[in-house]
């Protein structure tokens, strides 16, 4: 097992430190995106979503690219796991910030975002239906009525679309964390200036509906 944490490169496609497939390997991680569509029978509407894996050297810049179309002002949610056990989270909402006051304190706490596994972030739109989440497994993931944009981010960065490609969420994983990472969160939620607990929908777990 400890030499199996070890490996963090699967072909050309380089894993965060945050996540690793389980030993047995149910999915091999990969780089692409698929679309699907996200449905909520209790609240009886869906929504297309974009799901994208990225290589670790391009993924936190394919992030704040994703975050453009969403307008100068959006609200945020930091989501933690860091005092829960299982596969619950916590998510802390912020409303109304400046986008590119939100794009540099992501950049200035790059490292916590990339590599902690019980740390995420999910923008949302102020001016239409349209949220990105960067989420706990370094997966990116795109709720929005067009995902036009979003896509074209995808063809800039040549990573190409796989609507049956799996992702590391749909087999056995492992999260990783320590304490520095939850220190840094800390602060990171006290630079955004995050409130109370929030529920919103899509916040669990991404997996093919």
């Amino acid at each position: 097992m400890p030499e199996h944490l070890q490996i963090d490169r699967y072909g050309d496609f380089w894993l965060t430190d945050a996540i690793r497939p389980a030993q047995s390997l149910p999915v091999v991680p990969r780089e692409g995106y698929r679309i699907d569509t996200y449905c909520d029978e209790q609240a009886n509407f869906s929504v297309p979503v974009l799901v994208a894996a990225v290589s670790r050297e391009r993924l936190f810049d394919v992030f704040l690219d994703l975050l453009d179309p969403l307008g100068e002002v959006v609200d945020v949610v930091l989501e933690t796991s860091h005092n829960s056990h299982g596969s619950q989270h916590l998510d802390l909402f912020r409303e109304a910030m400046d986008l590119p006051v939100l794009k540099s304190h992501c950049c200035e706490y790059e490292d916590t975002l990339m590599h902690d596994g019980c740390t995420g972030i999910a923008v949302m739109s102020t001016e239409g239906p349209m949220e990105v989440q960067f989420d706990e497994h370094k997966l990116l993931i795109v709720y929005a009525p067009n995902l036009t944009f979003f896509e074209n981010v995808m063809k800039e960065h040549r990573i190409r679309r796989d609507d049956k490609m799996k992702l590391i969420t749909e087999g056995e994983h492992l999260h990783s964390t320590d304490q520095t990472y939850r220190e840094q969160f800390e602060q990171l939620c006290y630079r955004i200036g995050v409130g109370k607990s929030f529920e919103r929908v899509g916040s669990g777990d991404w997996s093919e509906s």
